[in-house]
């Protein structure tokens, strides 16, 4: 009983205000009746959570970088991966027909720009005009476009910047699910259609797609075009021989788990298409005109057949602060051109019976590359600390009746530091270093047929030499980022470098695709870039604004120089163009505006700029080939919220003005201005719950006729591809696995 007073007492004296609540009061006399109180309803703000994670990305990479998702490619879709970004500030194509494009990064491309899959960097043949991209863009989940030089991080080549192109989102747990994508243009009759099917269970997942596609002649909205002042009719409008078919397989699976995960992927595209008949081949006016006008989903010769193969594996484990990340690739590129055999110089005039190539393979490339990397992120108290190496092996094999490449062996290697110190909430710094070693030795070749006269003597002509040389460079990169709540600031200035490739190196033939004959520089010097970038960002409810302004020099920019001699035992008569190098500054910058009029009203403005000029050399005060003028697009998207069941919705009109081009480098041809005007309409359609997007386009709705001065084509003076209305069907589906 003495417990229990002693225990009633501690808590009376510890804790009085719970025996003060348990009381009952009692009622005072004077006191009036208490009124009942009506509850007060309170309205709270709506709550929304946004994924701040690519904008984080943006606010703390060295460099400018633009993002885009799955979503946007929907949006866009264009023949290619590379046209369907260039709707983005600083991004250009090298067109190729309807399906082939490759990316232009403030004018310059090549081997000037990395495209990474899926941490692999994409080897096939850059080198050529006429070469696309071998990537399947319904399979990208994210790209990444870093404008700057990027060699600190990427190597040799990124001296203009990189596409790094990511996969989906490994698939949440416990889930089956995919989508089917269905793809119909009018301009060139195409069809086509991407599977994705993915899965996991707990620690385990596979993610496969198939993807096809066929298409047609292209139209373009001309009856007449100028080969070389020859003028050449068309049929229906349509380029002759530029249809083409596409297939392409993906598979991918793998462990993730808390601290380690290991990501096996396979994947296989492949296409064949037709180049322009008329535009092919030393004689463009002895065309089966006939013969090719009788289809248009046809593909006759001239033509080319590419298969790109890749396997990568990407192994991560994560311990304490470590984050170790290793990439095992290993990838083929395999390209053939088929053409009627055509003698020039000393060639037979009848292809002989007992050779054993094919009269009708022009050309063949086989590269095989494997590629190795590894890295480390740790983090030191404010310091983010990244540390590699990364090296590559190419084997690449010729054959064929014709010559412009030697085969060749190649090496490199890199080893880098990257270091993110951040001083505060506000302010990073940046500073990397890097050093590059390679390696090539390329293979002699002789002509297959004997030169010369009985006089002179006759013998096979040696039109490449046994060649071995070596690079090494060492690139660096310092820089800052400032952020504010509305304002935010990056500076950056780096070196880059790039060691000449086998074509500028040892090139020696015709380039039947440019009525060219090319001449390689076993003496050239690696490549060396100079470039200092900014970027100044200032954000408000209703608007936005970003400027990046850049200047670059190249103290020995490697080109293409067109001379006044002709080659008349080889090429026929055809200009010979010698690689070599000068000085060259290049300056220029983008604008992007965003103002939001309304709730559902937006409008963007997205304006770029470049000037190139080069400051030695034979083309002293000429611009650089392929320099794309000025140009801006206007914006103006209508987002409505229609009904329960349609989502997403909106209604989009683009207007693209792009100035004329008179800063050119003969036999470059001067580009006249144009405007152009896109729609795009899109929605998700819930039926029974079951989501299906709809995406409307209609690109050169005026079906405007204009030349592309960064096109493959424009030399002859061929125009843009007419109206082309795109309807593209997503149906996604998904359902739980029992655990």
């Amino acid at each position: 009983m003495k417990r229990c007073y002693r225990l009633f007492f501690c808590l009376l004296i510890c804790c009085p205000s719970v025996f003060a609540q348990s009381q009952v009061p009692v009622p005072d006399s004077t006191s009036t009746k208490a009124k009942p109180q009506k509850p007060a309803v309170k309205q709270l703000k709506e709550v929304q959570i946004k994924d701040r994670r690519l904008q984080l990305r943006k606010e703390e990479d060295p460099l400018n970088v633009e993002i885009v998702n799955s979503d946007f490619i929907q949006r866009n879709l264009a023949g290619s991966l590379m046209k369907t970004l260039e709707r983005l500030p600083g991004i250009k194509t090298i067109g190729i027909g309807s399906g082939q494009s490759k990316p232009l990064i403030r004018g310059l491309g090549f081997n000037r720009v990395v495209v990474v899959d899926q941490g692999l960097k994409h080897e096939g043949q850059q080198w050529g005009a006429d070469h696309g991209l071998e990537l399947d863009q319904f399979a990208a989940g994210e790209v990444e476009l870093v404008k700057g030089a990027a060699s600190f991080m990427y190597g040799s080549d990124a001296i203009a910047g990189v596409i790094n192109v990511k996969a989906q989102p490994i698939p949440q747990k416990h889930t089956l699910a995919g989508s089917v994508n269905l793809l119909g243009k009018s301009n060139n009759q195409q069809y086509g259609s991407s599977v994705n099917l993915y899965g996991r269970k707990e620690n385990w997942f596979f993610d496969s797609r198939f993807t096809y596609q066929n298409y047609g002649d292209y139209r373009v909205p001309a009856d007449t075009i100028f080969v070389y002042d020859y003028a050449v009719k068309l049929h229906n409008r349509e380029l002759r021989n530029t249809a083409g078919r596409e297939r392409a397989l993906h598979f991918s699976t793998g462990y993730v788990g808390e601290k380690f995960r290991s990501l096996f992927s396979f994947s296989n595209v492949y296409s064949k298409s037709g180049f322009f008949a008329n535009a092919h081949g030393l004689e463009p006016r002895n065309v089966d005109t006939e013969m090719h006008d009788a289809s248009s989903r046809d593909i006759l010769m001239p033509s080319q057949e590419v298969n790109h193969l890749k396997l990568i594996n990407r192994t991560e484990y994560r311990v304490n602060a470590h984050h170790f990340a290793m990439d095992l690739g290993y990838q083929r590129n395999f390209r053939q051109e088929f053409s009627q055999y055509v003698n020039h110089g000393y060639m037979p005039a009848v292809y002989p019976a007992d050779l054993s190539l094919s009269p009708d393979l022009e050309r063949e490339f086989d590269k095989q590359v494997y590629s190795f990397s590894l890295k480390d992120q740790v983090a030191l108290g404010n310091h983010q600390l990244s540390i590699g190496l990364n090296s590559e092996f190419q084997n690449n094999q010729i054959d064929g009746w014709t010559f412009l490449v030697p085969a060749f062996k190649q090496f490199t290697a890199g080893i880098f530091a990257y270091d993110k110190y951040k001083i505060n909430e506000n302010l990073l710094l940046h500073g990397a270093l890097r050093y590059d070693y390679g390696h090539i030795r390329m293979f002699k070749y002789a002509d297959w047929f004997e030169s010369g006269t009985a006089e002179t003597g006759l013998k096979k002509l040696v039109r490449a030499a046994d060649l071995n040389r070596s690079f090494h460079s060492i690139v660096w990169s310092v820089g800052m980022n400032y952020n504010l709540e509305n304002f935010s600031m990056k500076a950056n200035l780096g070196k880059s470098f790039r060691m000449p490739i086998a074509k500028e190196l040892g090139a020696n033939g015709v380039n039947y695709h440019y009525f060219s004959y090319e001449k390689g520089d076993p003496t050239l010097n690696p490549e060396q870039s100079y470039q200092a970038d900014l970027s100044l960002g200032w954000t408000a409810d209703r608007w936005s604004v970003l400027v990046s302004p850049f200047y670059n020099y190249f103290p020995n920019y490697i080109y293409l120089n067109p001379t006044p001699d002709h080659d008349y035992f080889y090429g026929a008569g055809n200009q010979i163009f010698q690689y070599a190098q000068s000085k060259v500054v290049r300056y220029g910058g983008e604008l992007q505006l965003k103002v939001k009029l309304l709730k559902s009203l937006s409008t963007e403005f997205l304006g770029e700029y470049l000037h190139a000029s080069q400051l030695s050399g034979e083309k002293k005060g000429y611009t650089l080939p392929f320099s794309p003028p000025a140009s801006a697009l206007f914006n103006l998207t209508w987002s409505p919220e229609l009904a329960p069941q349609l989502q997403k919705t909106y209604f989009s009109i683009d207007y693209r003005i792009t100035a004329k081009q008179n800063n050119i480098v003969p036999p470059e041809k001067k580009t006249p201005g144009y405007g152009l005007i896109n729609l795009q309409v899109g929605t998700e359609l819930r039926l029974h719950k079951q989501p299906l997007q709809i995406s409307l386009q209609a690109q050169n709705l005026m079906n405007t006729r204009y030349l592309n001065h960064t096109s493959f084509y424009r030399l002859i003076g061929l125009p843009e591809a007419g109206r082309n209305v795109i309807l593209s069907l997503k149906i996604p589906f998904q359902t739980s696995l029992n655990k």
